[in-house]
This record gives C-alpha cells, structure tokens and sequence, in this order.
C-alpha cells in the first residue's frame, strides 16, 4: 500500500486559492475515482472537486472555512501502489482523533477556584438523599457555579434543568445522575421560585463560511458603496389574477403553472426601452455605465445554503410559458446545487421575492453591479374606493430600490409606474 497526497488542482480563470465550502468525506471513508470529495468555492462559483483515484482517507488539509491555495495538500489517501508520497515535508499521518470527553470530572471552566482538599486516606461517604430534600430549592450562594460531570450537565440540559438550583449529594458538592434521578421524579422545576422562566446565558459561535460569507461580503459591499434609495407603490392585480388563473386552467400537461413572476418580467421587459438606464451594471472603479439591449433577469432564490441568483437570459424573447419554464429550471437547479456558473452570473436587473411571507414592504438590496431590484410583497384582498364605490381588490405592493448614481427618483417613479400600468391592464402586456 503508499500514500497519495492530492492537492488542490488548478480549477481555471486564473484562480490562485479556493475556500473550503464543505467535505463530503472523512477520515476513514473509503472513496472511488471521481466521487465528490469536497465543495470548494471561488469567488465565480461553487466547484464539485472529485477523488483523483480509489483509496481510503488518511487526513483531510483544512475545516470549512479555510482558504486552500492551487497546488497545496488537500487530501491525504492510502492506494494500491507506491503512491506519490515523496516530499518530506509532506505530513501523511492521519489527523489525530479529539480525546474523548471525560464522565466522572467536572468542566475545568465550572470548578471552584479553591478545590476541595482531597482526602487521601479514607473516602468521602456518599450523602444518601433525603425523600424531604426540595431540589428545586437555591442551595448555594449566587454567582457559585455548579459542580457536575460533562454528561450531567449534557443530561440535564436535555431534560431543561438548570443545575444552579440543585443541591449536589456528590463529592464536594457535586451533582450526581443520582441527584437529577431524584429531582424528575419529585416534578419539580428547577428554577427560581415563583415560577418557571429562567434566563438563558448560553452563546453558540457559529463561523461564517462558504456562500454565506460570499453572500454577507456581497451585501456589505453593496451597501457601502451604492447609495440606495427605495421606491414603493401600490398595484391592482385583480385583472392580471382573474388571467392568470384562467391561463392555468386552460395550459397544456408540458406547461408550467404560471405565477406572478412572469407577468412582471414580461412588464419588465416592455418598461426597459423607456428606461434604459435601469437595465444596466455600473463598473464605478472605470466609471463605465455597461447599458444593455437585452433584459437579462436575475430570480433570487432562497437555498438550503443561502441566497443565490440565478438569472434568466434574453427575457425579452420570452414569453409567459417559456418564462416560467426557465424561472422554474434554473430555481431547481439552484437549489439542488446544481446551476453552473454561467446560470448564475451575468444579470442586468433582479426580481427578489418572499412569497407567501413577502410582507407589506421590503427595502431590498441591489445586485451589485446591477443598478436596480424589484421587490415584490404578499397579495392581499382590501377594500378599495372606485368611483365612489367600496369594492374589495386583489392588491401588492413593489418594493424597488435603484441606484442613486445611475438612476434619478423621477425616472425610478415612472418606470414603476409603467410596470403599474402593464399589469393593472394585463391586455396591454400583449400589445407592444
């Protein structure tokens, strides 16, 4: 048998590091060529790196999170054959175990910082509980931790039992499975008298990493350097939801069912000649306004591992069908893991959306380097004046924001307000 060192190939575009996203092995596992490995991210795309031969992990270089350069260790494998362990300063041992957590000793961070003396001649006697003793009674000063062994405290978390008010019948006070034992069978609740609301004070540090950290990077960016400005307004979609409906009753068994997303792309589309000025990226460094013909839209989806965009190419040679086909192929490629980079770059304008939870107003971040997104909020029915007359309507509000240094509040407004009127009368949508 010999080692195999793999190290992180160059995975093109100039890339010189790469972060690691997620391992889909550990140290043990026995893997295939070309099995997927490990999840690496870019600052393009999400990269599936595979297995470069059969074998068994030794180590895996690097935690979630790390920054792995092109052409350093990766993965350490045991193969059939010499293997291509020559360098000597190439460490091949497998990464050391963690020691497993001890039972019968107390967290070195909750001892008391003068330990009881220890008694080296005769033991402590064991404290025989009392059936009259109130456990759920305070029995120590305030501020003094509980002493307990890790699998006490991991018990008694799971039970709900704040150790803080139980009296301890171990050695030194400390609490016992026996003690817990004893406090769930007499019911009671273990925390301050009068009732059973008790502070919580634990802090769970949780890292950001992978696309998270690309998305948090991302919006940081945009906030800091576009100055947003928001812009709402309030649309019928009685009309467009009566349509709607009836074009799904009527759609083939290959179509899509059509949401809402379509109608406005279509809007969208037919609003940009207009305004052309909102369908654009602006590269600030080179001060170039890149304005585009072609209405390329970016749908942000929600994934299991954050937001992504994916985006809809040449929208305005779409029509409502093909739209939705597309919106629906490229949301279910995003959330499988599976769009590619080119799916998810490239957009002119994006359409983010909560849906069901989509609220009545929304201050949305814009794609940067887009210069424009379009929110849209929950539909609600309401009460609304006609003529004088009180009818009940089918209305949502968007939620827009533009960049300020691109696009003016007066053309912002009226490029909403073209969108307004298009799917206010949804006939118009077929007519331009």
């Amino acid at each position: 048998m010999g080692t195999y060192v793999f190290k992180l190939p160059d995975i093109g575009e100039g890339i010189a590091e790469a972060e690691i996203a997620e391992w889909r092995v550990k140290v043990g596992d026995t893997v295939e060529e070309d099995q997927p490995i490990v999840d690496m991210l870019t600052d393009k795309a999400a990269v599936e790196v595979p297995a470069p031969t059969d074998g068994k992990i030794l180590k895996l270089h690097g935690e979630p999170g790390d920054m792995v350069p092109v052409s350093s260790p990766l993965v350490t494998l045991e193969v059939e054959g010499d293997g291509n362990a020559v360098d000597a300063d190439v460490d091949v041992r497998p990464a050391e175990e963690p020691a497993p957590e001890p039972e019968d000793t107390p967290d070195s961070d909750d001892a008391p910082e003068a330990p009881a003396p220890k008694q080296a001649d005769k033991p402590v006697p064991k404290a025989v509980p009392s059936p009259s003793r109130k456990p759920a009674g305070r029995t120590r000063p305030a501020g003094d931790k509980p002493l307990a062994s890790p699998s006490v405290r991991r018990r008694a978390r799971e039970q709900g039992i704040r150790l803080a008010y139980l009296q301890g019948t171990g050695a030194a006070g400390q609490i016992t499975h026996a003690d817990l034992d004893e406090h769930l069978a007499s019911g009671q609740i273990a925390g301050p008298a009068g009732g059973g609301l008790v502070q919580k004070t634990g802090v769970e540090d949780i890292k950001v990493i992978g696309i998270r950290r690309k998305i948090a990077e991302r919006m940081q960016d945009a906030k800091q350097r576009i100055p947003h400005f928001a812009y709402v307004e309030e649309i019928d979609l009685t009309e467009l939801e009566a349509l709607r409906q009836h074009m799904n009753a009527q759609r083939r068994e290959d179509q899509p069912k059509l949401t809402l997303l379509p109608f406005l792309m279509k809007a969208i589309v037919q609003a940009v000649p207009q305004y052309p000025q909102v369908n654009s990226n602006y590269d600030d460094a080179a001060g170039v306004v890149h304005q585009y013909e072609g209405v390329h839209i970016g749908i942000a989806t929600q994934t299991k591992v954050g937001l992504t965009v994916p985006v809809v190419r040449h929208a305005e040679a779409r029509d409502l069908w093909d739209s939705a086909s597309e919106v629906k192929r490229l949301a279910d490629a995003a959330r499988a893991g599976q769009a590619t980079k080119d799916e998810l770059s490239g957009s002119t304008i994006t359409i983010t959306s909560l849906g069901a939870l989509g609220g009545i107003v929304t201050t949305p971040v814009i794609n940067s380097p887009e210069v424009a997104i379009i929110g849209v909020n929950k539909l609600v029915e309401k009460p609304v004046v006609i003529d004088g007359q009180i009818a009940i309507r089918k209305t949502m509000n968007l939620s827009s924001s533009f960049d300020h240094r691109i696009v003016d509040g007066y053309d912002a407004a009226l490029f909403i307000q073209t969108i307004k009127g298009l799917l206010e009368f949804p006939a118009t949508l077929f007519t331009g």
